[in-house]
């Protein structure tokens, strides 16, 4: 993100409007990949397991 690594949502569609888009993606993926969700719009706690001696980081700040 331009101003820091939390991802803005202001924009986002309403959820009436969002979750046919994330249905149709989901069944997408289920032709190519054995996918799981959970419940749309959930508030959520994930975490992350370093598993290796490298963590990347990539940055989508454009460095021109």
């Amino acid at each position: 993100t331009k101003k820091g690594n939390r991802p803005s949502f202001i924009n986002a569609a309403h959820p009436d409007k969002a979750l046919p888009i994330y249905q149709t993606f989901v069944s997408e993926c289920n032709k190519q990949i054995s996918t799981q969700t959970g419940k749309f719009g959930a508030m959520m706690q994930v975490g992350l397991v370093n598993d290796g001696p490298v963590t990347i980081w990539l940055d989508s700040r454009n460095k021109e």
